[in-house]
């Protein structure tokens, strides 16, 4: 493929919904050419203008997207004689076209280079594999009793939101000590407003009652307030308020009622031990940090809001050949584009872009982000605990892998596979007495467990109890889609059970005309012990020891628990 420049429509689906729209960029025209691709000549035609170009193999597939302030240069300088990067190298190459779109400034460049890396996700780009939604505490303001909620998904509804936090059990344990403080309730509205006696939540001291009024409005709204001051970080001026109470509790001599208060203050304090990391600021800002290690790259990202740590999170893009400060670069667009940005977007490595995301971020969410590398004070701890975090998790996948790798080829020594299995799915059904029959999906490669591809079957019009037809539809269900070629068909099938439901797996299997699968049946061994499994399929005799087995054992488990 030659030298070719085409326009690439901003509304079309390379713009993502959830961003401005592009206006429509001006396309270079060039007639389709015949001969091989001639950079120098393509280079010189370009317009000294910002855009967006993408580098092309053979074959038409895009390489590489990258934007530009000046496209003739931009362009111009992988083509260098001086420029020796390895990337570059490998990138020229295979480079045997290009197409540019040219745009009116540099925030439209950065957005579409945003789209097309998202919808294409180029081999030599960096790639932020990002399937994270992260969760949030919500405040129900609207009720008089106002209850708070773990929250996840697009903050639509009204109220108050806190967080992000790097996962659901953050959310959760926070949940569970404003309650243990506050005594909030979680349940419902419809609960609440059917109740004629108080629950459990009452009962074991989690929740007030306020759906039967035991605890007045003006009371529990006080308790509100003071959650949301601990959520802020206001911590100091709720244990001021707490003591004052309790003080005026017993000068009343309402022992009782003093004695709870000052419970509730040691149990403010011991929350506040547990924080981590806190700064005297009230301030809301991220951090983030990059190490590299083995052709591989970790992000390791913090939440700081109100001053206090929220906890933190891992990302390991794809980014081939690229440099440090290509890493961060990419990671903050890619990242922040589809999400709110802070305040202050804390950096380990400086970048060239800096000020363009400022800008581009800033009008989208509404006020001023600063990004900041040469930082000092706590702020710099905050940057060492990421960097540390990052280089820690590195070494964990590292070890993760090698693991995995072995793993994989006991099974394939176990049952003399001809190629190590990268793939593993295993199919498990389950069901109540007979009825609500589901059957579970979970899938094992050569990373560990790949989460977004399990899937769950709700299986009908099967007579109550029959394992067999429940495997039937749900691997009918599941390959047919394989046959058409929309998902990827595993190395090895597991099924989790005897002979006959290894039976339903070769029959759906050929049914469909789907081959090259191998079928793995384990079913329950002496004891329900783990090592203990018979198995069926293409085992040898010695199949039953627990190095050929341990590699099924952890999907299986999943598959039960799934």
């Amino acid at each position: 493929m030659t030298g070719e420049q085409k326009p690439a429509d901003a509304s079309s689906p390379e713009a993502t919904s959830s961003l401005p729209a592009v206006p429509a960029p001006v396309a270079v025209p060039q007639p389709a050419p015949t001969a091989p691709f001639d950079a120098k000549s393509y280079v010189e035609s370009l317009p000294a203008r910002p855009g967006v170009y993408r580098m092309l193999d053979a074959h038409g597939e895009i390489l590489y997207v990258g934007k530009a302030r000046n496209l003739k240069a931009r362009v111009g300088s992988y083509f260098q004689p001086s420029n020796v990067q390895p990337k570059v190298q490998a990138l020229v190459a295979k480079t045997a076209g290009m197409e540019v779109t040219i745009t009116n400034s540099d925030t439209e460049a950065l957005l579409l280079e945003f789209n097309l890396i998202k919808k294409h996700r180029p081999r030599f780009n960096v790639v932020l594999r990002d399937d994270k939604s992260f969760p949030y505490l919500h405040f129900e303001t609207e009720h008089e009793f106002p209850r708070l909620t773990f929250y996840r998904g697009s903050r639509k509804e009204p109220g108050r939101y806190f967080g992000p936090y790097p996962s659901a059990g953050a959310v959760r344990e926070t949940l569970q000590q404003l309650q243990k403080l506050f005594r909030l309730r979680n349940c419902d509205d419809t609960y609440f407003a059917n109740r004629s006696r108080p629950c459990l939540q009452y009962q074991i001291q989690r929740c007030t009652a306020p759906c039967v009024a035991l605890i007045s409005k003006e009371s529990y709204a006080r308790d509100v307030g003071a959650a949301i001051k601990v959520l802020e970080g206001r911590n100091d001026e709720v244990y001021q308020d707490l003591g004052r109470r309790m003080e005026a509790a017993a000068q009343r001599l309402h022992f009782e009622e003093a004695a709870q208060l000052r419970d509730q203050m040691a149990k403010l304090k011991a929350v506040q031990a547990q924080q981590i990391v806190t700064a005297d600021i009230d301030h809301d800002a991220d951090v983030i940090a990059v190490a590299a290690g083995n052709g591989e790259y970790c992000v390791a990202l913090m939440f700081i809001r109100s001053g206090r740590s929220l906890g933190s999170t891992t990302f390991f893009p794809k980014a081939p050949f690229a440099e440090l400060p290509e890493v961060m670069a990419a990671f903050v667009g890619q990242y922040y584009l589809e999400r709110e940005s802070p305040p202050e977007i804390i950096v380990e490595q400086e970048f060239d872009e800096r000020s363009l995301l400022e800008a581009t971020l800033a009008q989208r969410s509404g006020h001023k982000v600063r990004i900041a590398s040469q930082v000092r004070g706590i702020r710099a701890r905050w940057l060492e605990m990421m960097h540390n975090n990052a280089e820690q998790a590195l070494t964990m996948r590292g070890l993760a892998r090698a693991s995995i790798e072995s793993s994989l080829e006991d099974l394939r020594e176990a049952f003399d596979l001809e190629e190590t299995p990268n793939r593993i799915e295993c199919f498990d059904i389950s069901h109540t007495g007979g009825t609500d029959t589901v059957a579970s999906c979970v899938v094992f490669g050569e990373e560990g467990p790949l989460k977004s591809d399990y899937r769950r079957f709700n299986i009908s019009g099967i007579q109550p109890g029959d394992d067999y037809a429940a495997m039937h539809q749900a691997l009918t269900r599941r390959y047919k889609r394989v046959r058409d070629g929309e998902i990827s068909a595993p190395d090895v099938l597991l099924i989790d059970g005897g002979k006959g439901q290894l039976a339903e797996a070769a029959q759906v299997l050929e049914e469909l005309g789907v081959a090259g699968i191998t079928l793995i049946g384990v079913a329950k061994g002496a004891d329900r012990r783990p090592g203990q499994e018979p198995t069926g399929g293409r085992a040898r005799s010695n199949c039953s020891c627990w190095a050929g087995i341990r590699p099924l054992y952890w999907p299986r488990t999943r598959g039960h628990c799934t």
